[in-house]
């Protein structure tokens, strides 16, 4: 190929040139500064379909955080057992007679309201245990050759298990009267 090209310059260069820049130019993109725009567009897909074989472990996280924030409901109270102790209370004030003595009105009024509430803790524990729980023993039943679980989200689980033992535990001393049980009247 003999023939002459015109560069940016002006100057006149041979058809061996050309070929150097070519050579440059195959080279350049071997080395990954310089990408075709097919290549552009493959990328992208290549990292979408790697993305989803290997699972980021979110919905584990947040069903350990949901054990853990169930493990605190269960210790601290909860807007439904307010609700339901609340409405034992009111339940107890009405089928109790005025003239009932003290123990069986201090019984209907506040007995069966502190029942309640310690009914609702145990139930938020146990599903805070049994969601904690879970989580770790997932893992186990996972496919092969899978990434490990995280380490936050072990122990984050295993915070959650351990507040729905306590919740669970101070739920049974509470409903049985062990715990802060009700005055006894005269």
């Amino acid at each position: 190929m003999g023939t002459k090209t015109v560069d940016e310059t002006g100057a006149e260069t041979g058809a061996e040139t050309e070929r150097d820049e070519t050579a440059a130019d195959t080279t350049a993109s071997d080395e990954g500064t310089e990408t075709e725009p097919g290549a552009q567009d493959d990328a992208p897909e290549t990292e979408r379909e790697a993305g989803e074989a290997s699972p980021s472990g979110v919905g584990q996280g947040a069903a350990a955080v949901v054990s853990a924030a169930l493990g605190v409901v269960s210790l601290t109270g909860s807007w439904l057992g307010t609700v339901a102790a609340a409405r034992e209370t009111l339940v107890g004030q009405l089928e109790t007679a005025a003239d009932a003595g003290v123990a069986t009105q201090v019984k209907e009024v506040y007995g069966d309201a502190w029942q309640t509430s310690a009914l609702w803790g145990g139930l938020f524990a146990l599903t805070a245990l049994i969601v904690g729980v879970v989580v770790l023993a997932r893992p186990a039943f996972g496919t092969p050759g899978r990434t490990p679980q995280a380490p936050w989200i072990k122990s984050v689980a295993w915070a959650g298990v351990s507040l729905g033992v306590i919740g669970l535990l101070l739920a049974v001393l509470k409903y049985t009267d062990v715990l802060l049980g009700l005055p006894a009247a005269g």
